[in-house]
């Protein structure tokens, strides 16, 4: 359905505001229980984002960050770091409107084919309480680690990689 509209850019400054609101939109649920009045949570989340923003490009300064459109707007992030053996999956956040219609699943396997055409295994963080944790399951991820906040995720690879002669 959306195999054609949706395409993958990479992530320009201009795009700041934009994954700044993804960011905030993403965490809204959990925010509101917070009890907080709106600028204290804007405020927050404004310091969260810019935290993670700058973690990421330090310690994945190879990666791969991409912005996801469908019809050419914006609708969400894909953050991926290829390693000699793994894939990361870094972050893939669309906006809530575009959830739920198979355009995150159509992404990760497109990454999971890649992935396994390149023999490598692929891992990734989730919060505990995320309902994509469905999702990985059934695309063969299992939890093989726990720091507590986060499980970490890793599929294998279906395929070796060809030994080049």
């Amino acid at each position: 359905m959306y195999k054609d509209a949706v395409t993958l850019r990479a992530l320009h400054p201009d795009d700041m505001p934009f994954i700044e609101r993804l960011f905030a939109g993403s965490r809204s649920e959990e925010m509101s229980h917070s009890g907080w009045p709106a600028e204290q949570i804007e405020n927050f989340l404004r310091q969260q984002f810019n935290a993670q923003h700058t973690y990421y490009q330090a310690h994945y300064a190879d990666g791969q960050f991409l912005i996801v459109e469908l019809d050419g707007q914006p609708i969400g992030r894909l953050y991926l770091f290829w390693g000699p053996t793994t894939l990361n999956l870094i972050e893939i956040c669309l906006l809530p409107e575009f959830q739920k219609r198979g355009i995150g699943s159509m992404l990760i396997e497109a990454q999971l084919y890649r992935a396994d055409q390149l023999g490598l295994n692929v891992e990734l963080f989730v919060e505990y309480y995320n309902p994509a944790q469905r999702l990985y399951a059934r695309l063969g991820f299992y939890v093989c680690g726990d720091s507590g906040v986060y499980l970490k995720l890793r599929r294998d690879a279906r395929i070796q990689a060809r030994k080049v002669s």
